[in-house]
């Protein structure tokens, strides 16, 4: 499986878990006695979603455009 397909297999992965359906008809939980449950599965959901992006720049980012990024930026200083 190539890089980028695995980033797209994940990130559709996490757009099925963007849906939080099971916490819609929950009213009454309370996570940590205050905070409502569907907004602490929102919380964390935005949590795994920023590391999940910083993970996939890291790992599927297109060597290409940093060497060409270095080379169009050596020229503007000189």
């Amino acid at each position: 499986m190539s890089r980028s397909a695995l980033v797209l297999f994940l990130m559709l992965g996490l757009l099925v878990l963007h849906q939080d359906l099971p916490f819609w008809d929950d009213d009454r939980t309370l996570w940590l006695g205050f905070l409502p449950v569907g907004l602490a599965y929102h919380a964390g959901y935005s949590i795994a979603v920023a590391l999940f992006w910083w993970w996939a720049m890291n790992y599927a980012w297109p060597e290409e455009l940093e060497e060409s990024d270095d080379v169009s930026s050596a020229a503007e200083r000189d």
